[in-house]
């Protein structure tokens, strides 16, 4: 009924809902929800078990939807979804019509929906800087949490953690595994922590004391990891580091030189390290880790071959009682993955599946490092170095596809797309910012 003395009409339902969906600070809490049950789904398992894992997600993706849809007047949405990432998607989506568990693969569909979702939120709702602050607060939690558990379970009671994976053997200097469930798993983000708490603190977001304790904290953790995984990655990302440094401050007419000079070394240090494989995997082959790995890898190779071009369907995380997955289950060990990213999309997304994946890492990679070269903000240098850390560790490890690793890749591919889109890249040029 329309009021007659003047007063404005009392706010809808929808109005409401609208405005309570709308709100910034509710966006900032589901951005950091997000990011902290991406990183720590393992704990939330163990704790609450798939269901309520499960229930978390539903709801952090029905909230994200509607935050979405109450605030997309403010969204730019040109270039935001990379077209290899829906082909990717796609591909593992069809893979659900010749799988012989159909009915895993859609789960596992979903599962990887779910986060990609996600991490697409999270990539729209916050700049650059605002998603390094976010990641990480969560970070520092996470790793200062891990600690503490472990000088619980390894210095005052003695006692492994059983249901957290913890197996408290910090009083022997580790290996220990923190909130991951495996070391391997806790230096992934203690390094990936490390690159983002250096961001912190050369971009001043934070306070330079909080910053360098980060930095330590990271450290001490990735030292009692004892991951000989972890060594080598953080050589990698030296590497990077020291390069995209030396060509920032390269002028933009020799930029293109300095970039394919950087090329030919990485692909004369990639033949090396071929040739000196036997000697690496030696030293690296820490309690016969590599052994069991190169074992698992030939397996999966051989079946592989029975299905080369369209693989076996996706399924994402591993589950032991389904065929052909029982096949690698041993008297010791039950895989929950290939343990290398590349051999798992491989294997279970076939040829096709596997070409499909290394554009798309290859475009988002290529896309975050010429940002991070060319932009004035060292803030552009995050999404390049966490994507080193993803993509390396991922020869060893298949956290990528999953979880933290595949929500962190969306977000560092779709940053980079909306910056820098090959749908606008050829009608502007990229231009030099000057460097601080």
């Amino acid at each position: 009924m329309t009021r007659l003395n003047g007063a404005s009409r009392p706010a809808s339902r929808r109005d409401l809902a609208l405005s309570f969906f709308g709100e910034t600070r509710l966006a900032n809490a589901l951005v950091t929800v997000s990011i902290a049950v991406a990183v720590l789904a393992n704990t939330l398992r163990a704790l609450v078990g798939w269901p309520g894992l499960i229930g978390i997600l539903v709801v952090l993706v029905v909230f994200a939807a509607l935050s979405l849809f109450a605030r997309r007047e403010t969204i730019d949405y040109e270039g935001i979804l990379p077209i290899s990432l829906l082909v990717f998607l796609g591909w593992a989506g069809i893979s659900v019509v010749w799988s012989e568990y159909q009915w895993a693969t859609l789960a596992g569909i979903g599962y990887l929906g779910v986060f990609s979702a996600l991490g697409i939120y999270i990539a729209l709702m916050r700049d650059t800087i605002q998603i390094v602050r976010t990641f990480g607060d969560v970070l520092r939690l996470v790793l200062l949490a891990s600690l503490v558990l472990e000088i619980f379970s390894g210095l005052l009671i003695d006692t492994p953690i059983r249901f957290l994976g913890i197996e408290g053997h910090l009083d022997i200097a580790g290996p220990i595994q923190g909130l991951m469930g495996t070391r391997n798993q806790l230096g992934v983000i203690a390094l990936i922590a490390a690159v983002t708490f250096g961001t912190e603190l050369r971009t001043k977001s934070i306070r330079p004391g909080l910053a360098i304790a980060s930095l330590v904290l990271a450290g001490i953790t990735m030292v009692f990891t004892r991951s000989p995984l972890i060594g080598g990655v953080i050589v990698v990302l030296a590497v990077a580091i020291v390069s995209l440094y030396a060509l920032r401050r390269v002028t933009p007419a020799r930029r293109t030189y300095a970039q394919l000079g950087l090329l030919a070394g990485v692909a004369v240090v990639a033949l090396v390290a071929w040739g000196l494989r036997a000697t690496i995997i030696a030293l690296s082959n820490a309690g016969g880790e590599l052994d069991y790995r190169l074992q698992l890898w030939n397996e999966m190779t051989a079946l592989i071959r029975l299905n080369p071009v369209e693989g076996w369907g996706w399924i994402g995380h591993w589950r032991p009682a389904i065929s052909p997955f029982e096949a690698f289950v041993t008297d010791d060990r039950v895989p929950r993955s290939g343990v290398n990213a590349y051999l798992d999309v491989w294997f279970q997304l076939g040829g096709v599946g596997i070409l499909i994946f290394v554009g798309l890492v290859g475009l988002a990679f290529v896309r975050s490092w010429l940002l991070a070269g060319q932009k004035r903000s060292v803030v552009f240098a995050w999404p390049a170095l966490v994507l080193v850390v993803l993509l390396s560790s991922a020869l060893f490890e298949s956290s990528l596809l999953v979880e933290y690793g595949w929500l962190t890749f969306v977000v560092c591919c779709v940053k980079a797309s909306q910056d820098l889109s090959w749908r606008t890249a050829f009608a502007r040029p990229l231009e030099q910012e000057p460097l601080d």
